[in-house]
């Protein structure tokens, strides 16, 4: 699997939490979710207004370039726990003032330690330092497969960074999932999307993460169909549970919402190939048919058997803010959870 394919820990209300240096350009522009962008001859009092992390000059005793071993650095708590698998340095419209070079470090602390706190570790270097170049992402792979829950990005000696992205797996506290209703569709507590029909105008991810859409950008739109059928996306979800109750949300889309929705589940036991979750056989109804109206959270109580796959069919096609499966684990659902737990630590 493409690791940038998988979701950015960081998004999933992640934080930047401490920086060695903002001089320039303010260290929470790092985890920005949209694109950076420049505007040529806007300066402040600082100088041209940069959109992403920038840190001032070194210097050496004397005005002599610094030690090579000279760093800055930052800290992000990840959303969630997770196993990292890439990390994205991206240095977008930084061309004269990149830095160097890069590494990143990686830790896995209980609770909410304060930054001054996690300064002193236990840190693992999870990318080798490696060369940066300006105006462009740089992709490091990560191999391990330890979950953990706070990064420190390190530049040599200084510069600036438009974006950090840190893409892996949630690996959820069994603790907080044991006994309670939560949302079993979430990316926050290890939930994806599996497979999708059409994402033209948007991500699938939208309608699992986390917060409610603000603009229809942050919701899932498909293109206008022009042919029989419908569109749907499929959800693995945190893990084998019953669903209790759903909400299909279609906030913000107004005149572009489906028609109809349907929900579909599948109980299966190990990896689903894609061609089952393409495949409208396999599939039991957990609700049928409903009629959507605009920009309306839909809440719908459902009875359905333990499942691990659910299947949303919007008809015929149009856009969805959010979907939230609400429901519990069964108890070897939980079994799975705490052995991926255990697994990663």
């Amino acid at each position: 699997m493409d690791e940038q394919l998988l979701p950015d820990l960081l998004q999933l209300r992640g934080s930047v939490m401490a920086a060695s240096d903002e001089f320039f350009a303010a260290k929470e522009n790092l985890i920005t979710p949209v694109a950076p962008a420049f505007a040529p001859h806007t300066f402040d009092v600082k100088g041209q207004v940069y959109d992403g992390w920038e840190t001032r000059r070194r210097r050496g005793p004397g005005g002599a370039l610094p030690d090579p071993s000279v760093r800055d650095w930052v800290i992000a708590r990840l959303g969630a726990p997770g196993v990292i698998r890439s990390v994205v340095v991206d240095a977008a419209f930084f061309t004269g003032n990149y830095p160097q070079a890069c590494s990143a470090d990686a830790c896995s602390v209980t609770g909410y330690p304060s930054a001054e706190e996690l300064a002193a570790g236990p840190w693992q270097g999870i990318v080798a330092r490696g060369e940066l170049t300006g105006d462009a992402p740089h992709s490091f792979a990560v191999g391990s497969g330890r979950r953990f829950t706070h990064v420190r990005l390190n530049i040599f000696p200084d510069g600036g960074v438009a974006r950090l992205r840190v893409h892996g797996e949630v690996v959820p506290d069994p603790a907080l999932l044991e006994g309670i209703t939560f949302d079993l569709a979430a990316l926050e507590n290890g939930g994806d999307i599996a497979a999708c029909s059409d994402q033209f105008y948007s991500s699938p991810r939208n309608v699992i993460s986390p917060g409610l859409s603000r603009v229809m950008g942050e919701g899932w739109e498909t293109r206008r169909r022009r042919k029989p059928g419908y569109e749907w996306l499929v959800v693995r979800l945190a893990g084998r549970g019953v669903i209790d109750l759903a909400e299909i949300d279609t906030s913000r889309y107004r005149g572009n919402q489906p028609e109809a929705a349907s929900l579909q589940v599948m109980d299966a036991d190990g990896e689903v190939p894609s061609e089952a979750l393409s495949a409208e056989r396999g599939w039991r109804d957990l609700l049928p048919n409903v009629r959507l109206l605009p920009d309306t959270p839909h809440r719908f109580r459902v009875h359905g058997a333990p499942a691990t796959h659910v299947r949303l069919n919007i008809f015929p096609d149009g856009g969805v803010a959010r979907l939230r499966l609400y429901g519990s684990l069964t108890d070897d659902g939980l079994a799975a959870v705490r052995r991926r737990w255990e697994e990663t630590g």
